[in-house]
């Protein structure tokens, strides 16, 4: 099977070996990320694989239909960046890829650690050989009271790692994980923030959930809540967690995602301007981390990756079906 690949990273390129081989696939690798620049370069390929920053619009779903693609299978879990109703009216067959959810969940804690330890000030000052406490001082684990907002794989590894601090745990879902019901405590979303001093976002990106994060629900919240996503930027009405932050309420922030990220995560822009307001004004305050939408990557994520967007593919051409396929 002929797969071509888009935006293929330095630290792919062990794992697409391995599992072309096991797989008996024959791969042609592109560096750059897919769009109208080099979608002609599908031409002759039936099955396509790409990265959440890749341009999947519409336009480019229609080329690649053009020239004989029929299959895509995305490396990342989410498919914000795929026009999914062009990509049905198109006829063309789509996967996510899964992999371990303890990658994004350590990182999620890590976040809460850094964001009530103050550790962006400390590294700051610790930088400028200002190794004084004053405005350093945090709070522990275990006196806090942990929302979890989603507990799919991810949320409910959250909740796993947490439950080693003895705090207490809030969780809200549409649907309960019957798995972690000894380790935290259903509730609606409302009692989640009036109630909880750290919450942390771990839902898909959904009409139901775009800004669930907004100016009405920050004000349900406690004043010193840490707000911590490693989801989806649009989960969270930016402009008004801005407004929070400013006004004090927002105690601390640790973001692995900001509004209009693509073109800027996972590149090098030392030597370019770009415009990014939200991202300029979250990364001017003292209490808010802003991570380059990094915690995926681990050893165990990225082999995870590949090996199941190839798997996907091969499954789509052999069986016309895929277990990962979003419809």
């Amino acid at each position: 099977m002929k797969i071509l690949a888009y935006a293929v990273r330095p630290d792919e390129i062990a794992a697409f070996h391995q599992f072309e081989a096991s797989m008996g696939l024959e791969i042609t690798y592109i560096n750059e990320q897919l769009g109208m620049s080099n979608v002609a370069q599908s031409e002759g390929f039936e099955a396509v694989t790409f990265l959440g920053n890749c341009d999947a619009s519409r336009p480019v779903l229609e080329a690649l239909k053009a020239n004989g693609v029929k299959f895509l299978a995305s490396r990342s879990a989410g498919f914000n960046n795929v026009d999914m109703e062009a990509l049905k009216e198109l006829g063309l067959r789509f996967s996510n890829a899964t992999y371990s959810p303890y990658c994004v969940a350590d990182f999620t804690v890590m976040l809460i650690l850094m964001s009530i330890r103050n550790m962006k000030t400390m590294m700051l000052r610790g930088a400028a050989h200002d190794h004084s406490l004053a405005g350093l001082q945090g709070k522990e684990m275990h006196n806090l009271t942990f929302g979890v907002v989603g507990t799919g794989r991810i949320g409910a590894a959250v909740v796993e790692n947490l439950s080693g601090f003895n705090g207490r745990i809030l969780a809200y879902d549409v649907y309960e994980n019957a798995s972690i019901k000894d380790k935290v405590s259903y509730v609606p979303l409302e009692t989640l923030l009036q109630e909880a001093d750290v919450i942390t976002l771990h839902t898909p990106l959904l009409d139901s959930t775009y800004h669930l994060i907004n100016k009405e629900t920050l004000a349900m919240t406690k004043p010193g809540v840490a707000i911590i996503n490693c989801a989806r930027a649009e989960l969270i009405d930016t402009d008004a967690l801005i407004e929070s932050i400013e006004s004090g309420h927002v105690g601390a922030c640790g973001l692995d995602v900001f509004p209009n990220e693509i073109g800027i995560v996972h590149t090098d822009l030392r030597n370019k301007t770009y415009a990014n307001h939200h991202l300029a004004i979250l990364n001017s305050h003292k209490n808010v981390i802003v991570t380059p939408h990094s915690a995926f990557y681990t050893d165990q994520a990225v082999s995870d990756m590949v090996e199941v967007a190839l798997a996907s593919l091969k499954s789509f051409n052999t069986t016309n079906e895929s277990p990962n396929e979003i419809r």
